[in-house]
């Protein structure tokens, strides 16, 4: 039998509907955002794969829900959509693994279809143009390369107390951060300040990040090889290396 036209597609809307609070139900449900940034020198130093001349600025790592994964795998990244952001991406969201451009459109899949489509619940990142596009802003509004330039936290051959850093990143932010590093390696003395998250609500407000004490979340891998990468964890207390570039150090 025949459906009329507009019973159809009523009966399509609905189907539609019921899927998407479906995709968003139990395990993709999500309380808070993460806004990642990694400093590349750590990157570049534990992965050494075609890793020229990072940038000597924090760069994004994403903007992942606390609770995500592949929300949606009928939405695949569609570059098109970012046209007009790539040369903010190109500046603050690159692949720092690889030198080669064609790396950070993958590097921007996988952060589209591990946690963009999770963070697609909130109406200001429910597309690709709005997800980059709003980290991209959130980026530039936390500032965090010059908030830790005027703070006087610059890359060193010198240590720092992570007590410090976290205290004097709460007194600009006003919300505890989750700062990481990779413990040290063999023949090193103290640990490698890595990656530094900010948190927030869903309504894009600055929140606490709480840090359970376990390791932090595993990291992408480097590309289709599956290099393995940064076994990153939660600081421990005490000294910490934040490593200037190697063409500047001294």
């Amino acid at each position: 039998m025949r459906l009329p036209a507009g019973l159809g597609v009523l009966c399509l809307a609905l189907c539609c509907l019921g899927g998407a609070r479906e995709l968003w139900s139990g395990d993709h449900e999500w309380k808070k955002l993460i806004m990642v940034h990694h400093w590349p020198m750590t990157v570049c130093n534990e992965v050494a794969n075609n890793c020229e001349h990072p940038p000597d600025y924090w760069t994004i790592h994403g903007l992942w829900p606390d609770k995500s994964g592949e929300c949606n795998r009928s939405w695949p990244f569609n570059p098109d959509e970012i046209k007009g952001l790539l040369p903010d991406m190109r500046l603050y969201w690159p692949d720092v693994l690889h030198s080669s451009p064609n790396h950070s459109v993958h590097f921007w899949r996988h952060e589209w279809e591990k946690h963009g489509t999770c963070a697609a619940q909130l109406d200001a990142l429910n597309s690709q143009r709005k997800y980059f596009g709003k980290t991209l802003d959130l980026y530039k509004e936390l500032a965090l390369n010059s908030t830790l330039q005027k703070l006087g936290i610059k890359p060193s051959i010198s240590y720092y107390q992570i007590s410090d850093i976290k205290d004097a990143l709460v007194g600009v932010y006003g919300v505890v951060p989750k700062v990481q590093c990779l413990p040290p390696k063999s023949g090193e003395k103290v640990q490698t300040l890595g990656q530094i998250e900010l948190c927030l609500t869903r309504d894009l407000q600055l929140q606490d990040c709480p840090e359970p004490g376990g390791p932090a979340p595993q990291r992408r891998d480097a590309g289709p090889g599956g290099t393995p990468i940064l076994g990153l964890e939660i600081c421990a207390d005490g000294p910490v290396f934040y490593p200037p570039p190697k063409e500047t150090e001294h």
